[in-house]
């Protein structure tokens, strides 16, 4: 893997190798055996653009696996096996312009993954087994305000559930989530629930008791008016 533009492609490798020069601009790590990107898995390269990681067999990148690469462009995983990512892992990424997470395992993928990125201007995301549930709906949202950022969009298909398999993600429109909308509770309206449920708790406890001494008040005042028309039977009883 000579200087500058380094091509590692092919090599059998199954970790980046920490012999890279410092200059490096390119890096290509394709068609390795790279399963895992544990904390700081690459040396410091301060001047690195560009680096491919397509067709590993990543199944887990660290949070802190990609410290230090803050002068990245260009991040291609695609083709790889990964089913979770989160915005701490591309929060380092600070330049980062494309990122190719097409063809791997993603159900689904938290809205502040792109979020993290403030210089992205594409995102591929193709050929992933989709959940069409309400848990995409942050995601959607995301795609839906984001659509001149988002590539090969008609790729972006459902897996989950069966019956919208193959159908196109940005294809789904505000009504498609209003039941998901519907169940969901904003922070204001949990806030009313904890301040009127004690409310109406201790409200409905003094309604019964009220109701209870009035019930108990009345029987005694009928009481008293026939021991007033039938005093024998009072001292009998």
């Amino acid at each position: 893997c000579s200087p500058g533009q380094v091509d590692c492609s092919e090599r059998g490798l199954r970790e980046v190798p920490w012999s890279l020069s410092t200059n490096t601009s390119a890096l290509w790590l394709g068609y390795n055996f790279i399963t895992v990107l544990g904390p700081r898995s690459f040396p410091p390269l301060p001047g690195l653009r560009l680096l491919s990681l397509a067709h590993n067999r990543l199944e887990l990148i660290h949070g802190r696996a990609l410290l230090g690469l803050g002068a990245l462009r260009e991040l291609d995983l695609s083709h790889n096996h990964l089913t979770l990512l989160t915005p701490e892992t591309f929060s380092p990424l600070t330049s980062l312009a494309t990122l190719n997470l097409g063809s791997n395992r993603l159900g689904e993928l938290e809205p502040g993954v792109p979020g993290a990125l403030p210089q992205l201007q594409a995102l591929l995301l193709q050929d992933n087994p989709w959940v069409c549930s309400c848990s995409i709906l942050p995601l959607w949202r995301w795609l839906s305000h984001n659509r001149e950022k988002v590539r090969e969009k008609s790729l972006l298909l459902c897996r989950v559930p069966e019956q919208l398999n193959k159908y196109p993600i940005m294809a789904f429109g505000d009504e498609s989530f209003r039941q998901c909308q519907e169940t969901s509770l904003s922070p204001q309206r949990y806030i009313a629930f904890f301040i009127i449920g004690p409310f109406s708790f201790l409200g409905s406890i003094f309604f019964c008791t009220f109701l209870g001494s009035l019930v108990v008040f009345y029987h005694s005042l009928r009481r008293e008016s026939h021991c007033w028309r039938s005093p024998l039977v009072c001292r009998v009883h």
